[in-house]
Order: structure tokens, then C-alpha cells, then sequence
């Protein structure tokens, strides 16, 4: 009995050698380059939210330890300014959440290189995230198409509290005009001419390189 129990450990032990060397094997085997890859595809939620500066935060550390073992192995005192792409093709979603990954882009900036990729479409409150890239870094595909529109919402209530709505939205309104304007080459009166038939406006591959939402086309 204590001779079958000692074959059953030592078949398990043997089998979990081999998962962890699988495990190790496929770590070693990916790309560099692809674990500094993070994208946004879809509407934009808390969750996705979450998602996204969770990963941006996580791939900064891992990218500054690889510029420092890289600078080690040279035999160099100072790292390779580390860098990350973020791809990016959504019809929009949440103001909030939005802001919440461009304080996290800005912050990270400080550190690290963010090179943002639009594919497909960048739209409404994805429009801040492709623009609060690198500069110079920002790229966009060919054939993406960028709209930007007014902030638009739906409200019930008592009048005192639609009236309170209505600030909270104007608030918004302005801080994602404000956030479009410190990344691109557009002015704060430009942007609220561009919205004020509260339509969408919708941008070429090419307008959006002339108006600084991106840098290079690809």
C-alpha cells in the first residue's frame, strides 16, 4: 500500500514538473513586444475601465524592469526609455471612466512611453484616448474614422434636480472640450464651434492627423 501511494506522488510531481515547464516555456516564448500591448475594443464601461488601467499600470512596471535588465546586459548605467502601445477602436461610452484612463495615461507619461493606435473607429470618449498618447507616437489606421459629438444625456425629475443634472452635464461637456484641447492642436472655442449643431462631426484619417489628434497615419 505504501509502495502504491509513493508511485501515485511521484507520478504527480511528475506531472506537475511538466505543466509548470509548459507553463514557463510559453512565458519565455512570447514576444516581448506583446506584453507591452494593451487594447481597448468596445464600448467604454467601468469594467473595461478597470481593465485598462489595471493592465497600463501592470505593463509600466513590467516594461521599466526590461529597460533595466536590457541597460544591465549592455553593460549600460541608463536605461532605454521603456514604451507601451495601446490600440484603440470603440464607438465610445462613459465620460467618467474616460477621464479616469487619461489621468492614469497622464501619470504613467511621466515614466513611460505610450504609443496609442486607432483601428476602425475612434469615437466620442475615445477620441481624449488616442489623443493623450506620445506625442509623435500617436498613430491611426488609414481607413479609421473619428467622430466627435456633444455630450448627451437623459434625466427625470423634480426640477430643482434636473436643474442639478443639467450643471453636472455642462461639467462634463467642458472637461471633455478641455481634455481634446491640451492634446491636440485644437482650441477650446474651435472644438465648441465644431459642436455647436450638435451633430457628430465626423474626421478622415487625415483630419485627424491635421487637427493633432494623431501623428502619423499607417
Amino acid at each position: 500500500m505504501q509502495e502504491k501511494n509513493e508511485e501515485d506522488l511521484e507520478a504527480s510531481l511528475a506531472e506537475l514538473s511538466e505543466k509548470q515547464i509548459l507553463i514557463v516555456n510559453n512565458i519565455d516564448n512570447t514576444p516581448k513586444d506583446f506584453l507591452k500591448t494593451i487594447s481597448l475594443y468596445g464600448d467604454i464601461t467601468e469594467e473595461k475601465s478597470f481593465e485598462i488601467v489595471s493592465s497600463l499600470y501592470a505593463v509600466r512596471e513590467l516594461t521599466i524592469a526590461q529597460s533595466a535588465m536590457e541597460a544591465y546586459e549592455r553593460g549600460s548605467e541608463t536605461p532605454v526609455r521603456p514604451k507601451m502601445e495601446f490600440i484603440i477602436s470603440t464607438y465610445g461610452g462613459s465620460l467618467s471612466e474616460m477621464f479616469a484612463m487619461v489621468d492614469c495615461m497622464k501619470d504613467i507619461s511621466e515614466d513611460c512611453d505610450i504609443e496609442t493606435k486607432g483601428l476602425g473607429k475612434v469615437m466620442s470618449s475615445g477620441v481624449p484616448l488616442l489623443a493623450a498618447g506620445t506625442k509623435g507616437k500617436r498613430k491611426i489606421g488609414k481607413n479609421c474614422r473619428i467622430m466627435i459629438h456633444g455630450v448627451t444625456a437623459a434625466y427625470h425629475g423634480n426640477v430643482l434636480n434636473l436643474e442639478n443634472e443639467m450643471e453636472e452635464i455642462k461639467w462634463l461637456q467642458d472637461r471633455y472640450v478641455t481634455c481634446l484641447a491640451e492634446n491636440t492642436k485644437l482650441t477650446k472655442s474651435k472644438i465648441k464651434k465644431m459642436l455647436k449643431n450638435q451633430l457628430d462631426i465626423y474626421l478622415s484619417a487625415e483630419e485627424a492627423v491635421n487637427y493633432g489628434i494623431a501623428d502619423l497615419i499607417i
